[in-house]
């Protein structure tokens, strides 16, 4: 006897939910047309489903997008490091609360190396034909950020193939949901041909209609909700044996419009300025910024407020990690996020003077400024202008409180986390350093306005 299995994926929505009404409405509609006919089909998300950069999503705690998983009748999900590394450890250990579905997660353990209770290493399923799925999810490393908030996230490939090993003798197919990207994704496929399907996610790569290797299907569906994968798997329960899988998109633009979209899409950014309502701050006067100023008023705010949280020696940011100026009077948590939207943290590099100095000859790059910035959590547009504080650049001789910098001095540098990560100063990379967390840069502007406010 043989059966075709449906599979529908997600992954890396971002809260991008003006996608969201036209991808929901297809889910419920394939899921309910494939149970009519009495079909299997399984819906699954692959993480980064929730990002902060949506009020709706930060001002819920994440909550509103677990709703909204459940709604459109999800099967299992995995985390991505928007989930992983963003929200608060309690916020995170207490997100899927009130999912209706499992959360398959193998790479994720407490600080006392104790599995949450609310995931799964593996889970299994199976069709009404008692076909038997198994499902194994792993999620990337960020080590140095998990350890931070409280948790411990172990090698993705060791804990994928141990689980593998064992769900392959309980299961005639596995499936795993990938949030490790499309070079990791292609690894695994060489070294656990067991895995049937690889639905990935993270590094935002599409496949129109899969990849074959070795034994894998890879499938993935892009990012923002642009397209829905789909897997189907035909199985012989006879020879016990995967006979056919193909894998497809489905382009969400080429989607009918869903009822009341435009409305649903306000509702939930209307939901998300209310749940952000809450006064932080009153300012007697507006604090104007442009990021391309060099003299901008809340640039230099927020270099002073990163300077005092982090107690450093000195301050590097840019003016385009602000998007917009403040007004007069009461700066509602909205009004914060409105400007600061970004999953980004505050951190501490420790470098040597020539270090230092080889970071401010390149942040001097005239180029720099109006660069498109996509990735690293930065949610603006362009880069901006350096900003420093307690730095004074004076042609290419730098001083540091009005010191010229001593080349075998170690330095506390306090700046942003996406400046770590290697893309713009390969030297912040390398170097020992501290993440401040869960904090973001809007909470240390917080921060600063309340002490302003006092004043």
């Amino acid at each position: 006897m043989k059966e075709t299995i449906h599979f529908y994926h997600t992954n890396d929505l971002h809260s991008h939910f003006e996608n969201w009404p036209r991808i929901r409405d297809l889910l419920k509609e394939r899921k309910k047309f494939h149970q009519d006919r009495g079909e299997a089909v399984f819906l699954f998300d692959i993480g980064d489903h929730a990002d902060r950069w949506h009020p709706l999503t930060e001002g819920s705690k994440g909550k509103e997008n677990i709703q909204l998983l459940n709604e459109a009748g999800y099967d299992a999900v995995t985390i991505g490091n928007n989930e992983g590394i963003t929200f608060a450890h309690e916020d995170l250990h207490h997100l899927y609360d009130e999912a209706q579905f499992p959360v398959v997660l193998a790479n994720l353990f407490t600080s006392e190396g104790e599995r949450p209770h609310w995931v799964y290493p593996t889970y299994i399923t199976s069709t009404e034909k008692g076909t038997k799925i198994g499902i194994v999810a792993v999620t990337a490393e960020y080590p140095a950020f998990y350890e931070r908030l409280g948790w411990l996230v172990t090698p993705a490939k060791d804990e994928l193939k141990a689980q593998v090993r064992v769900l392959k003798q309980k299961v005639d197919i596995v499936v795993f949901l990938s949030h490790l990207g499309i070079r990791e994704d292609e690894w695994v496929a060489e070294e656990c041909p067991e895995i049937d399907v690889i639905m990935g996610g993270h590094t935002h790569h599409t496949f129109e209609e899969g990849k074959l290797q070795n034994q894998s299907l890879l499938a993935a569906a892009g990012k923002h909700g642009a397209y829905t994968g789909k897997v189907e798997i035909d199985y012989d329960q006879v020879t016990r044996s995967v006979t056919r899988k193909t894998a497809s998109l489905i382009e969400t633009s080429r989607l009918k419009e869903s009822p009341h979209e435009k409305q649903e899409i306000q509702m939930w950014l209307d939901r998300g300025k209310e749940l952000l309502s809450t006064v932080e701050a009153s300012l007697r006067e507006p604090l104007p910024h442009h990021p391309l100023d060099p003299d901008s008023v809340l640039s230099s705010l927020l270099a002073d407020a990163l300077f005092e949280w982090c107690k450093a020696d000195c301050a590097i940011l840019t003016g385009g990690l602000l998007l917009d100026s403040l007004s007069a009077g009461p700066v509602t948590a909205f009004d914060l996020h409105r400007i600061l939207p970004h999953p980004i943290n505050p951190c501490i590099v420790e470098l040597h003077g020539s270090e230092l100095k080889e970071v401010l000859r390149q942040s001097q790059n005239q180029e720099w400024p109006t660069t498109v910035v996509k990735g690293l959590g930065f949610r603006g547009s362009i880069l901006g202008t350096f900003v420093y504080k307690n730095i004074t650049p004076e042609s290419y001789t730098f001083k540091i409180g009005g010191e010229v910098i001593k080349a075998d001095k170690v330095y506390r540098v306090a700046t942003v986390d996406m400046f770590t990560f290697g893309y713009f100063f390969p030297e912040m990379q390398r170097a020992p350093k501290e993440y401040f967390m869960p904090e973001f840069l809007r909470d240390i502007l917080k921060y600063k306005l309340k002490n302003l406010s006092a004043v």
